[in-house]
């Protein structure tokens, strides 16, 4: 993983505790600090890549940028850094404007640190080394270098060389990096996307404990839904150079703000329906919707909503079957269109049997109907 710290070193003070899964947790040793975007505009030498983008991170909280590659996300998070110039609006990192139109304070003293996706860690640097590339003299020759290693469990390496590390371990000693300075803001740039899935989870899970417990401020650029709402407190959805919703995990899943976030964020069904005082008949059912929408509808309905009965005259037909061991999930023939259907572990179909698909979610969000919907 390429990283970069970028910070003012200061020395705060450390109450270091026993406690958390590698045996240490910093009690505070941050001060953390909100960040707002206001109006922020970036362009090179075409069109925007972002478009007036206003945004606010609250003071220790997790914030995950979620959007399609080239929809601006990353900039973002560089001119956050310092990294990039921005063309207009604001960008102030507590109390301090840090990048506006006349002014631009250097990335490095923004006090912030940043975890890039691709490894750089010098290959002739043991792991200590690394940690400690970029502090002052008084915190290498302190204990700051071992207390960041053993929160990411890897202080019984520190005299191992990059290249004797998993990719796991070289993702950890990247996340120590930046963490070593302290920083008031921390920034991560899809850091998970060079390990295979199942370490992926593991560290998805260890850096989410571990940012909760540091209670840092922290910026979390993905495309990936799952990794959004798992490490994010809000999540805001990127589109084009502009940020189109921003809410927690549960609101973007449960009331998009419109149809392709919905999909975006998860498998959505929208089915075209007609409303009356707030329920919409559909071919899963009567629908009760979360607003008393009125005429033609596109009705979201998740997978796991849905519920099949066997029919030998029922009106759908299993066409496909996907099994993940966790759940099987159900792709299923309507004649005019296809619903997707999420079940139990346990298969209770097979692909050609008749069934009927019945609604058993709470409400649903509805969309105006347009003709240029994309539909499933």
């Amino acid at each position: 993983m390429t990283f970069i710290v970028i910070a003012r070193w200061y020395a705060p003070s450390e109450v270091i505790s026993s406690a958390g899964r590698y045996g240490f947790v910093m009690s505070r040793p941050y001060s953390t600090a909100p960040i707002s975007v206001r109006d922020v505009s970036v362009a090179y030498d075409g069109p925007p890549v972002l478009q007036s983008v206003s945004l606010e991170v609250p003071a220790g909280t997790t914030l995950s940028l979620l959007g399609p590659s080239g929809c601006g996300k990353t900039t973002l998070l560089r001119s956050i850094a310092g990294l990039e110039r921005i063309a207009e609006g604001e960008i102030m990192i507590g109390d301090q404007v840090v990048s506006s139109g006349r002014t631009h304070v250097p990335a490095e003293k923004r006090r912030t640190g940043m975890v890039f996706q691709d490894w750089a860690l010098f290959p002739h640097m043991d792991v200590k080394a690394n940690v400690a590339y970029g502090l002052g003299k008084a915190d290498r020759n302190s204990d700051r270098v071992h207390d960041v290693l053993a929160l990411v469990g890897l202080e019984a390496l520190c005299d191992r060389m990059p290249q004797k590390l998993s990719g796991g371990q070289q993702q950890r000693v990247a996340l120590a990096r930046a963490l070593a300075p302290h920083p008031q803001v921390l920034l991560l740039d899809e850091p998970f996307s060079n390990l295979d899935t199942a370490l992926r989870v593991e560290i998805r899970a260890e850096v989410h404990r571990l940012l909760h417990e540091l209670e840092v401020t922290a910026v979390f650029v993905t495309h990936d839904q799952d990794e959004a709402f798992v490490l994010g407190d809000q999540v805001a959805v990127m589109s084009g150079g502009q940020i189109v919703q921003v809410g927690s995990p549960a609101e973007l899943y449960v009331q998009p703000a419109t149809p392709w976030v919905a999909r975006f964020v998860g498998e959505a069904n929208l089915l075209r329906s007609v409303a009356h005082r707030g329920i919409a008949t559909t071919s899963v059912g009567a629908v009760p919707l979360s607003t008393d929408s009125e005429g033609v509808v596109d009705v979201l309905i998740r997978p796991e909503e849905i519920d099949l009965q066997a029919a030998d005259a029922g009106p759908g037909t299993i066409a496909v079957i996907e099994y993940y061991g966790h759940d099987s999930t159900y792709e299923v023939d309507m004649g005019d269109h296809s619903i997707r259907v999420r079940l139990g572990s346990v298969p209770r179909f097979r692909r050609g049997d008749r069934v009927t698909p019945v609604f058993v979610g709470d409400e649903a969000a509805a969309f105006e109907a347009t003709e240029s919907d994309d539909r499933d």
